[in-house]
């Protein structure tokens, strides 16, 4: 039931009645089914793309890197193939481009491109702030670094969307552990506060916790808080405890949720700059 299968090859071998393929079957792509019983899946999509392309297309950007292990990737995604036929259906992008064999792996039967190709292909075909997040996880995941895909890049100095992967990749940040801290990251930068370091411990020697991000010189730190830090009655209860520990080491702790806006936020962290006397050294022009 879990699998995909080409509807011309199961009615063929006789496997499958035209009844059954119509009523039981629902399609992915052209000629490519998966059982009504199950699911939307990117793993299955990808597995369908797969079997459209006739095993001439090579899986790279979001639903390659869902596949080396990245979160954060919506199962509705379209599945992006390098190779294969050009006229492509819904659901899938194909990508007329040069991948070499160095640049392919192996998961579960399926061609799939390299974290660093996929991390190339990322940075480069899609919106800043989008790459980033996808970057973010995807080094979290399998912690490939952004020298890694610099160095693909200098080996395909003629592909497109190179001034698009240097400013992606000189934000990358493996630290990251959500789409929300990434965006919260890149509108501290944006204003101009300078690139915070991320996941920084702090500990009195015997309890430590970690920040999501800050500054260590004027000791301002950030959380990004989901819903789960206030509906969780021991999280909650625990972070009294983290609370303490963090104000007890010198650090201002900005906590940021969902209903807070970029111009609140940059205010408050200027507010906590100004509390310590520093001002941010002039931003680095990419």
């Amino acid at each position: 039931m879990d699998e995909v299968l080409r509807g011309s090859v199961a009615l063929r071998s006789g496997r499958l009645t035209r009844a059954a393929l119509r009523w039981n079957y629902r399609a992915l792509y052209p000629d490519v089914y998966a059982h009504k019983s199950v699911g939307p899946s990117l793993r299955r999509n990808a597995a369908g793309a797969a079997l459209w392309s006739r095993g001439n297309g090579v899986i790279t950007g979001r639903a390659a890197a869902a596949l080396h292990g990245a979160l954060w990737v919506d199962a509705t995604v379209p599945i992006e193939l390098i190779g294969g036929a050009t006229r492509a259906p819904n659901g899938i992008i194909v990508r007329d481009e040069r991948i070499d064999a160095d640049e392919i792996t192996e998961i579960a039967g399926l061609l799939v491109a390299t974290p660093q190709r996929t991390a190339f292909d990322l940075a480069r075909h899609l919106d800043r702030d989008a790459a980033v997040a996808h970057l973010d996880a995807l080094a979290q995941a399998t912690d490939v670094k952004a020298a890694d895909v610099a160095a693909l890049a200098d080996r395909r100095r003629r592909a497109r969307g190179l001034k698009r992967l240097r400013v992606a990749l000189d934000l990358m940040d493996a630290g990251a552990q959500s789409p929300k801290e990434t965006w919260l990251r890149l509108v501290l930068i944006d204003a101009g506060l300078g690139k915070p370091r991320t996941q920084i411990r702090v500990t009195d020697g015997f309890n430590e916790a970690f920040l999501d991000m800050g500054y260590d010189e004027p000791q301002v730190g950030l959380d990004y808080a989901g819903s789960r830090h206030f509906t969780d009655r021991r999280r909650y209860v625990r972070d009294i405890g983290r609370a303490e520990l963090i104000a007890n080491r010198n650090w201002i702790d900005i906590l940021v949720v969902a209903q807070h806006t970029k111009r609140y936020i940059v205010h408050r962290v200027t507010a906590a700059f100004r509390r310590r006397g520093y001002r941010p050294a002039p931003a680095r022009r990419v």
